[in-house]
């Protein structure tokens, strides 16, 4: 009976990817057609020959495989052909360039469908505490930073995580004291969700024992109330507003840095929330120049005016294919790890407290419905069962009122393509409200690595039984689009897909309800067209056929036949964005 319901579920699956693929294809069966062999047929640019090509499109009708072929023919920034190597050696013309891809594998380029580029670069130039694991280790970064700071310089950062320290303890700004010398210090937590600050930060953002906690917000304190430098939320909106804007060039630059690890590691699309808008005019500096290395979709704040979201909109052409503004987004709650995730029930190691709404229901639910009838995609941040419950009914109110008004979608359509971002802790009920809904869950596998260690203490069994439900989602028809939620995570999709197939940890000691575990298949196509149809492109990129957008990766491995365990050094030894490599390794 076990081998009959794992092949059924299995069926059903398929069958939800079947639906997407028919949705994703734009030119049906002429995609897998073979190429014309005319001597009028136009030349390619260039062909990629002798490979191992897993196009994304599947194979037969019960989508039981996905079609394999041996050559790529690239003429402009598209796919001309695929098929066998002699029948794409015949779009060879003297002008040609012919790439002998000696057996590799290669793959649709990934599409992030969730990270913060501009942060991600501010760690890497700043103080990047990624990974350390005790405090000591946590002073040590922050002291050399001050050693090669100048004046009364700030001394920014982020990427630490308490929970992997000996003693699970959160650092305070007494901590940080005793190495910042005088200087200003700010530093994130890994999950961007709150930050510790020293003695000198605080004194600047005039954060005291008098000081109220922001709505939405938290200032822990100690036995005596003093501020202990943890601000938690919007209690962290007092510092931003006294931290030095940053230089043009230097905001350049860490999106530079953050650009390079995209192409690193294949990523050759992503959904960015950088929401300054001088990050933006970055992006566009960066494209006129052809240095752009990655196709963006620029999110913006949800709590902008909506007059000023339209001005954004309107600055920049949306039919731009490597740059445009995207949805708009909204931060329902915080995150489990920082106990801010907005929760039906008080957490199991901490019943004083069920997180940190964002938003009053109906001020959130009016604020929706106004934002869908102009126009916009909404993409909804939600980490606990409440969060995901606030967002799935302000979706539900916005989208009734623009069926009403008879408002299309962004892109003009009637699918409005709501999104939850990260959707961690859901309830059964809510999972069958999004397919009810159509709503999106924009997930980051990685992130179950991570939390592992600590989320079921957090939750208990029962809630942490229904979180990071992966196959949960699939089984009801739901689409997945997979991300990073870089540099909370790093960027590398090899991770993410590792996650997704084991639900282990990266040492393989411990698993995490791995009923919820996806096959290769279904990983690759929540991080290829299913990250794709969550940004309306789903006709543009995310397979690997006639017409599509010429964005594809070469790896070391095929990622479909290697040990689970060997996924995490996978290299990407090519990346290819638009027909014009972006990246290739050192051979």
């Amino acid at each position: 009976m076990g081998q009959i319901r794992h092949a059924a579920r299995e069926l059903f699956v398929f069958g939800f990817f079947a639906v997407l693929v028919v949705i994703l294809s734009g030119t049906g069966a002429a995609q897998n057609a073979a190429p014309e062999t005319k001597d009028s047929k136009p030349k390619a640019d260039a062909v990629y020959l002798h490979a191992n090509v897993y196009t994304g499109v599947p194979e037969g009708s019960q989508f039981s495989s996905v079609m394999r072929v041996e050559a790529i023919a690239v003429r402009g920034d598209r796919i001309q052909a695929v098929g066998k190597n002699a029948e794409i050696e015949k779009l060879k013309g003297p002008q040609t360039q012919v790439v002998d891809l000696a057996g590799h594998f290669v793959m649709p380029g990934f599409n992030d469908a969730h990270v913060h580029l501009a942060d991600a670069g501010l760690n890497k130039l700043n103080v990047d505490l990624t990974g350390v694991k005790n405090l000591d280790e946590f002073r040590e970064r922050v002291r050399a930073k001050v050693q090669t700071a100048k004046g009364d310089e700030w001394i920014l950062g982020g990427g630490w995580d308490e929970t992997i320290f000996p003693v699970k303890a959160l650092p305070t700004r007494w901590d940080l004291d005793e190495v910042s010398e005088g200087h200003p210090v700010y530093l994130d937590r890994v999950d961007g969700h709150l930050a510790v600050a020293n003695t000198r930060a605080l004194q600047q953002a005039s954060i005291t024992i008098a000081s109220h906690d922001p709505e939405g917000g938290l200032i822990d304190r100690d036995a005596d109330g003093q501020p202990n430098g943890i601000l938690r939320e919007t209690a962290k909106q007092a510092i931003y507003a006294v931290i030095p804007h940053s230089t043009h060039e230097r905001r350049r630059r860490q999106i530079e840095v953050a650009l390079a690890d995209l192409a690193e590691h294949g990523v050759t699309s992503a959904q960015d929330y950088s929401p300054d808008w001088e990050n933006f005019q970055i992006y566009e500096e960066l494209e006129k120049e052809g240095k752009l290395t990655a196709r963006i979709s620029a999110w913006m704040p949800f709590n902008l005016a909506v007059e000023d979201l339209k001005k954004r909109r309107d600055a920049h052409p949306q039919s731009d294919l490597m740059l445009h503004t995207g949805l708009l987004k909204a931060f329902m709650d915080g995150s489990v790890g920082g106990h801010t995730a907005s929760m039906l029930e008080p957490y199991s190691d901490d019943p004083k407290t069920s997180g940190l709404p964002q938003y009053e229901a109906q001020k959130l639910n009016e604020m929706a419905k106004e934002r869908v009838l102009a126009g916009f995609q909404l993409g909804f941040h939600a980490i606990g069962d409440k969060g995901v419950q606030m967002a799935l009914d302000a979706f539900a109110e916005a989208e009734k009122a623009a069926r009403e008004q008879k408002v299309k979608a962004a892109n003009g359509g009637n699918d409005f393509r709501l999104r939850i971002e990260h959707a961690q802790v859901t309830t059964p009920a809510e999972i069958a409200r999004f397919k009810e809904l159509k709503v999106i869950a924009s997930m980051q596998p990685s992130h179950v690595l991570t939390d592992m260690r600590w989320v079921q203490e957090r939750l208990g069994v029962k809630r942490a039984a229904t979180s990071y439900a992966w196959a949960a989602f699939l089984n009801k028809g739901v689409i997945l689009a997979f991300g990073t939620d870089y540099p909370v995570e790093p960027v590398t999709p090899f991770r993410g897909l590792y996650a997704a197939i084991t639900r282990r940890s990266e040492d393989g000691k411990q698993e995490f309800f791995p009923e919820q575990k996806l096959t290769m298949d279904q990983a690759i196509t929540a991080y290829t067209s299913g990250a794709a149809f969550a940004e309306f492109e789903e006709k543009e990129k995310g397979r690997l056929a006639p017409g599509m957008l010429a964005d594809f990766i070469v790896l070391d491995r095929d990622i479909t036949a290697s040990p689970a365990e060997k996924l995490l050094a996978t290299k990407v030894l090519r990346t290819v964005v638009g027909g014009k490599t972006v990246y290739g390794a050192a051979q």
